[in-house]
């Protein structure tokens, strides 16, 4: 059997997903080199060596390649910084491995005002209304403050706002959920102004679909629609999170959405990535997933609300598990230009994420029920990890932001681990990721209850018909 090295970057459960994948290969004996922001116990496991680098930053990184670069085959980032940062262009430059991910120049996701005038030159129809304000372009706040409710004039005040990049502000904050007010959305403006442009788009009522896609630079393939639960609270209540679930239906697209649905977002991933491709002119540099695409179904039509240059967290992990192709053979095609297709499974998944008391505001707001005693206790996954047996391998267990110390395996400030049930129908999948979760003890970690479940569903489907009903 051929051996391969393979360097994985990792952030959380998003890339012990890809590790558990690449760790499956039938066609491969694969050794693994894991450069990862904790002592993530999944990849412990896994890896010929493993390195922490707590901040991913690009130059320890590409030192660690460095060191093992005779034995490194090829590289596989997961998390947006270091792609951002140039990852790829270094390590490429440096030292002649294959990166897997876009090259620093299209990781779009840096910048909402680049990917917003991007969309605006290939895929106007996709836009919403937006406007974007310069700290340069004025000389008070008063001034500001007028063109600022001008514009809200335009919108009825139903509007977005967004820094363009991440700041030490308040980031994104939306009508309706962070501000009620034209004088609060206006405090939330400049607390993102003060460090450089913000942006102010219409809010797009509708339903949300997570669309990616893999690439090797010059085809794009399409991988199955992903419904994401931002929201930290059970019935989509709460601060917007990474991320707390997910969900994939046994078809390639949501069971809200019609197929004819499906292919409008398909025709237009398409046209933004061939458009794109030719407007970058290198054949190579959309490498990866260049395309994790927020989009909204509206009466307005198919809107993108944004876009990144990595793989979803959660949702990339709905889909690796039920890959029937090898996922090495699949990096090889994305690095040699001949990805065309991918087979997958045909079932369903849901993934439900267990995350610490401190996160999304849970033990602020649901003090009496969270478990004080057991806060800083280890967590213990056997019992979860023990249904691969009673599913047959239906369920997979990913630890996210947790490490492991010689007293025990802890959940650290993120999303702790997530849980992913697979089966015949999203009902039978959800059934076992929440069996799963329940089954996790310690940390005093709590999870939503509502992932993909039937009242949210029938909920997504009687809007989409209300939304087609008044086009």
């Amino acid at each position: 059997m051929e051996k391969v090295g393979i360097l994985v970057v990792s952030y959380g459960a998003r890339e012990a997903a890809i590790v558990d994948v690449l760790t499956r290969s039938q066609n491969y004996n694969v050794e693994l080199f894991i450069a990862d922001k904790q002592r993530n116990p999944f990849n412990l496991k896994r890896a010929r060596k493993h390195v922490v680098i707590p901040d991913l930053n690009s130059k320890d990184i590409c030192k660690f390649a460095e060191t093992n670069k005779t034995e490194i085959d090829f590289v596989i980032v997961g998390p947006e910084k270091p792609i951002i940062e140039g990852l790829r262009d270094l390590i490429e430059e440096t030292l002649n491995i294959p990166v897997l991910c876009p090259k620093q120049k299209n990781a779009i996701e840096d910048s909402k005002i680049k990917q917003r005038l991007l969309f605006k030159e290939i895929a106007p129809e996709s836009n919403p209304r937006f406007q974007i304000f310069n700290p340069k372009d004025y000389k008070s706040n008063n001034v500001v403050k007028n063109e600022v409710y001008k514009w809200l004039d335009q919108l009825s005040d139903k509007a977005v706002v967004k820094p363009d990049r991440p700041t030490a502000g308040k980031g994104v904050g939306v009508w309706g959920d962070h501000f009620t007010t034209r004088e609060q959305l206006f405090e939330h403006f400049l607390s993102n102004f003060q460090y450089g442009s913000v942006i102010i788009e219409e809010k797009i009522d509708g339903e949300e679909s997570s669309f990616q896609a893999f690439s090797d630079g010059q085809h794009l393939v399409p991988l199955p629609s992903v419904r994401d639960y931002k929201r930290a609270f059970n019935n989509d209540r709460g601060p917007n999170t990474g991320g707390m679930g997910s969900y994939k239906d046994i078809n390639d697209y949501l069971p809200f959405l019609t197929s004819t649905e499906r292919t409008n977002e398909l025709a237009l991933a398409n046209k933004i990535f061939q458009k794109w491709k030719e407007k970058i002119g290198d054949n190579s540099a959309l490498r990866g997933v260049p395309l994790y695409l927020a989009f909204m179904h509206s009466k307005k039509g198919l809107k993108i609300l944004e876009n990144n240059s990595r793989p979803g967290d959660p949702e990339i992990m709905n889909i690796l598990p039920l890959l029937e192709d090898d996922f090495v053979d699949v990096c090889h095609k994305m690095l040699d230009g001949t990805l065309t297709n991918i087979k997958l499974k045909k079932a369903a998944s849901v993934l439900t994420y267990k995350v610490p008391p401190n996160y999304g505001g849970y033990m602020t707001t649901y003090p009496h029920l969270v478990n004080k005693s057991s806060v800083n206790n280890p967590v213990d996954l056997s019992k979860a990890n023990s249904l691969v047996e009673k599913y047959s391998d239906r369920i997979r267990v990913y630890p996210g932001s947790m490490e492991k110390r010689d007293s025990g395996i802890f959940a650290l400030r993120s999303r702790a681990v997530a849980i992913l049930g697979i089966g015949d129908s999203i009902e039978e999948a959800r059934k076992i990721s929440l069996e799963g979760a329940g089954l996790i003890s310690g940390g005093a970690l709590w999870n939503r209850t509502d992932i993909a479940s039937k009242t949210h569903i029938l909920r997504s489907i009687s809007k989409m018909k209300f939304l087609r009903s008044n086009k």
